[in-house]
């Protein structure tokens, strides 16, 4: 028999409301505490990535463009989408069904955008260690700046192409009336946002690596041998396979956080959000967000000498913008 707390509804006056389970206080709270924290540490790390790259004139490389990209979507997860992840751990949903679709839109757009971003830093890590001598030719930042506009334009596009069936009849899923659960077309979603974005991310960079294990070998093997004269084409070899190898562990940890939930999908389990599972398997996606900045710290040395910069407000002093930090 139900106790009266196990029975509740969140909304008594409607009949089909939905039942509210209570939890522990002490468990909410430090629910609340953890994510709040973490949402908030995304935003100001990712901020201080924006303002790092956009600010150093020495930043602007077709490289750090996309880092810049990613460190925008980043910080939309971390501003919208993290604070209001946090509603989906209450019992009942109370913005409504219109709310609650439209709320889906941004994790569906930055995801999507993270995607994107990812594909083209692991098609421009493939070009400069494949073939560096037409690097600079093909990855040009006008060429770097088209792709990122076309990445958030089709992002927006592929947000509004899986949830404008939930739009027409909002909370037409919901099993009772207290739920935020959307649909999407299951098979086409993992589909577009898992198999053709990771599988083009994994072959490039199993191609990296094999190129980049040779070059390494061949530069260990003829170290003693360098000239002066060649030296500084041997530091740009050594900063790129730097590069790739950095980028590579951002993109290791990018596919730790999002297989688990796409593994589930393609299981067999249904793509409708309401499950305490699936809500922890996207926060494992949203959380990504916040593990990229803090990557940058470990491996970019750029990255800690700007943010003692911006830290220290040097940055508002005049010809900030030309620093040398490398």
């Amino acid at each position: 028999m139900e106790t009266l707390e196990e029975a509740e509804l969140c909304f008594p006056q409607i009949n089909t409301s939905c039942k509210k389970h209570s939890r522990p206080q002490s468990e909410s709270m430090f629910i609340y505490i953890l994510m709040s924290f973490i949402s908030l540490f995304t935003v100001v790390l990712n901020l201080l990535v924006i303002i790092s790259i956009s600010h150093f004139r020495q930043l602007h490389t077709p490289t750090n463009l996309l880092l810049l990209s990613l460190g925008v979507t980043d910080f939309l997860v971390g501003l919208t989408v993290m604070p209001f992840h946090l509603l989906l751990n209450e019992p009942c949903w109370f913005l409504g069904d219109l709310i609650c679709v439209l709320y889906y839109f941004f994790p569906f757009i930055t995801v999507c955008a993270s995607l994107v971003n990812m594909v083209l830093i692991s098609v421009d890590r493939y070009v400069a260690i494949c073939d560096p001598l037409r690097y600079s030719n093909r990855i040009t930042q006008r060429r770097v700046r088209i792709c990122v506009l076309l990445c958030w334009i089709y992002s927006v596009f592929y947000g509004f192409l899986f949830l404008s069936d939930n739009l027409k009849q909002p909370g037409r899923y919901n099993s009772c009336y207290g739920q935020c659960v959307i649909n999407v077309i299951a098979a086409a979603d993992i589909v577009m946002s898992f198999i053709l974005p990771i599988s083009t991310i994994v072959i490039l960079y199993l191609r990296v690596f094999v190129v980049a294990v040779s070059q390494a070998r061949a530069m260990r093997s003829h170290i003693t041998a360098v000239k002066l004269q060649s030296s500084v084409t041997v530091t740009v070899k050594k900063s790129e396979l730097k590069a790739a190898r950095t980028l590579g562990v951002v993109v290791a940890v990018f596919l730790m956080c999002y297989c688990p939930f796409y593994c589930v999908c393609l299981s067999g389990s249904d793509l409708m959000v309401s499950s305490s599972t699936n809500a922890f398997m996207l926060f494992l996606v949203y959380f990504n967000s916040c593990l990229n900045p803090v990557i940058y710290v470990f491996f970019y040395r750029w990255f800690r000498k700007s943010i003692k910069l911006i830290v220290t407000l040097q940055i508002l002093q005049h010809q900030s913008c030309e620093v040398n930090l490398w």
